[in-house]
């Protein structure tokens, strides 16, 4: 598997699919694979399983471990109203049009916001990269983008009522403000104590170490021609300071970092005798909470940021605790009922308890949902399937 694996992310690189690429698959006791092939654009120039990357909504899952710690602890709950531990989540209205001066015209939603909502993309908080909608009432009201980390990019309506569909969306960086809400502490420094600390995290933080920062690679952009050209820094340096840290998309981490957490939740929340979860909260993260609904292809917004992005094409998906669930078997070999999500710059993941096996693929790429990238990961997760028949023939 160690060859396959390296020519299917070499010859990614090489062909301009991406300039860099680390991979990583594991099984509950170690890592089966790692490699890494291209340019990082940093310190020596080669990309690493151990280059800093920002894997932005695979943060996803890390926040809603962390949530579901403080509904072990039965300090938040699931189906309580969310606005008795962040108070905008009970004030904030649906947004039902515009009046006749172009001023937003709000409701109250048919029922309360409740965390479990906020983690499968049932709330009504949606993303202005894939609703006209929202882009529109971000830009009608001079209201900053949630990448501005500023809390008025938070101060959003609803474009549903809760529990009506399915729609990424913010929802997991208030399931991030909650957190904070009940254990008085920023959402890093929660994590860094009860859940990327005890695993052994090291390189996973919103704020970069000086070590992390030396490792932390370039972001490319693909140009019109298909061509790769760095681009600088999604947030703006220069800009105000940030207000928050988004649950939703806000770690830095590295490959090898990330399937440290993959493996947790194939050891069912333990990792190197530290245990961040019980067995049974793993088994519910991994269930369908979102019943008859089904995840919907994302239609892009913003070009510049991503295309229009669904994962697996035709098959059924539902949703757990903050991952996607494909509902039947899909054509890399991935069975149903495993787990899988991504991150705006190319990375993704799937979980496979069935069999016993996790991969993470990272790069710095935009637009998200590149098709050449995505091919790429696809091949990957593919050629572990087609491993692990071979071995079990």
């Amino acid at each position: 598997m160690q060859n396959q694996l390296d020519n299917i992310l070499k010859q990614a690189v090489d062909s301009g699919a991406v300039a860099n690429v680390a991979g990583v698959v594991c099984n509950a006791e170690g890592d089966l694979y790692h490699g890494a092939f291209g340019s990082s654009g940093v310190g020596d120039d080669t990309m690493t399983v151990e280059t800093v990357t920002a894997i932005m909504s695979m943060t996803k899952a890390i926040t809603g471990a962390a949530a579901m710690q403080l509904v072990e602890q039965q300090r938040l709950e699931l189906d309580a109203p969310a606005g008795q531990i962040c108070p905008y989540l009970g004030e904030v209205g649906v947004l039902e049009g515009y009046d006749q001066d172009g001023n937003p015209r709000l409701r109250a939603p048919a029922s309360p916001v409740t965390l479990r909502n906020l983690l499968t993309h049932t709330s009504g908080f949606v993303y202005d990269s894939w609703n006209p909608d929202m882009a529109r009432y971000l830009a009608d009201t001079n209201t900053p983008g949630i990448i501005s980390l500023q809390k008025a990019a938070l101060q959003v309506p609803l474009m549903f009522d809760p529990g009506e569909r399915w729609e990424y969306g913010i929802g997991i960086d208030w399931a991030g403000q909650m957190i904070e809400s009940v254990t008085g502490q920023k959402l890093g420094a929660y994590f860094e104590e009860h859940l990327t600390g005890p695993l052994g995290m090291t390189d996973t933080a919103f704020t970069p170490t000086d070590s992390m920062a030396s490792r932390l690679s370039t972001m490319m952009a693909r140009q019109s021609d298909g061509s790769l050209a760095p681009m600088p820094p999604l947030t703006n340096a220069d800009g105000p300071a940030p207000e928050f840290e988004m649950g939703g998309g806000g770690l830095l981490s590295t490959a090898s970092d990330y399937a440290r957490f993959l493996r947790m939740i194939l050891r069912r929340g333990e990792l190197d005798g530290a245990r961040v979860l019980a067995p049974e909260t793993v088994k519910e993260m991994a269930t369908n909470h979102i019943g008859d609904l089904r995840v919907q292809k994302l239609y892009t917004t913003n070009e510049a940021m991503t295309g229009d992005a669904e994962f697996f094409p035709g098959a059924e998906k539902s949703w757990g605790l903050t991952f996607q669930i494909n509902e039947e078997a899909v054509f890399t070999g991935r069975p149903a009922g495993a787990l899988m999500w991504a991150g705006l710059t190319n990375c993704y993941y799937w979980i496979d308890a069935i069999n016993d096996v996790a991969g993470v693929f990272i790069t710095q790429l935009l637009p998200f949902a590149d098709a050449r990238a995505l091919t790429a990961y696809y091949d990957m997760e593919t050629a572990v399937y087609d491993h692990l028949r071979e071995r079990s023939a």
